[in-house]
């Protein structure tokens, strides 16, 4: 073909017709132009074609990961509810000495031992450049800032975990009640963390200490009492935020449905 075109340039230069081989090579030079603008919108197209594979498949496992981070946040949030519950009961019994039984005393010092930590599923979205796959600007504007919207209930998971592990650990040995503490917790409590959620292989019975404190000893501990209060504040701070991580997960969700061919 390009034998052809050639020779008839030389023809046309033979021939003396100047003003028609310009025409010609003008011609010749925007049939070029043309191809290559063809050669370009096809390679364009492929890619695009290539890049909304891509994008289904990243859309498809993000409302996989955020299904899941959904499901844990709603068990995290009905751990703190008990946790929560369990510190208007131990504040109750400080009120009302007279009416506390010992047993239901253990069981809420046990529940508020809890520090459920929303552990999100973590995905390389960003720092993999999979984020530009996304069309939608309001799904890709939300999910860039997912990690900073985390931050603010992870904040306050922290302060509270070191409470629950340190603080109340420390007054629970001063009353002398591990081993009732930990009896209870093994099986008086539900615990929605258990990845198979059976609940009976956990049980372990370890009886009752014989050395606890007297009830009476219990309810005038001053330290118990503001872990129960700070029981009662960080978890439902943290269940407040989650709530609001809950909304923002099934906003991601309903705009990913709605990407989703």
């Amino acid at each position: 073909m390009i034998k052809f075109y050639r020779k008839i340039r030389q023809n046309l230069l033979i021939e003396g017709k100047t003003r028609k081989y310009i025409k010609y090579a003008i011609g010749e030079i925007f049939l070029v132009v043309i191809g290559i603008l063809i050669a370009l919108q096809i390679n364009n197209w492929n890619e695009n074609r290539k890049n909304g594979i891509k994008e289904q498949l990243v859309l498809i496992q993000l409302k996989e990961d955020y299904l899941s981070n959904l499901s844990q946040l709603e068990e995290k949030m009905l751990t703190r509810t008990n946790v929560i519950n369990s510190g208007f009961q131990i504040l109750k019994a400080f009120d009302e000495p007279k009416n506390a039984v010992f047993d239901s005393i253990i069981k809420d010092i046990a529940q508020i031992g809890n520090d459920p930590t929303f552990d999100p599923v973590e995905n390389d979205l960003i720092n993999s450049g999979n984020l530009r796959l996304i069309k939608d600007g309001k799904l890709k504007r939300i999910l860039s800032n997912w990690s900073s919207d985390v931050v603010a209930l992870r904040e306050i998971e922290i302060v509270w975990s070191d409470i629950a592990n340190h603080r109340l650990e420390e007054a629970i040995m001063d009353l002398g009640l591990g081993r009732d503490i930990v009896n209870s917790f093994m099986n008086d409590l539900n615990h929605n963390w258990l990845l198979d959620k059976s609940q009976q292989d956990y049980k372990k019975e370890i009886g009752k200490s014989q050395l606890s404190s007297p009830i009476e000893e219990i309810l005038s501990n001053k330290n118990l009492e503001s872990m129960a209060s700070s029981a009662i504040t960080y978890n439902t701070s943290a269940n407040l935020q989650s709530d609001a991580l809950v909304k923002r997960i099934n906003e991601i969700i309903e705009l990913i449905n709605a990407s989703i061919n």
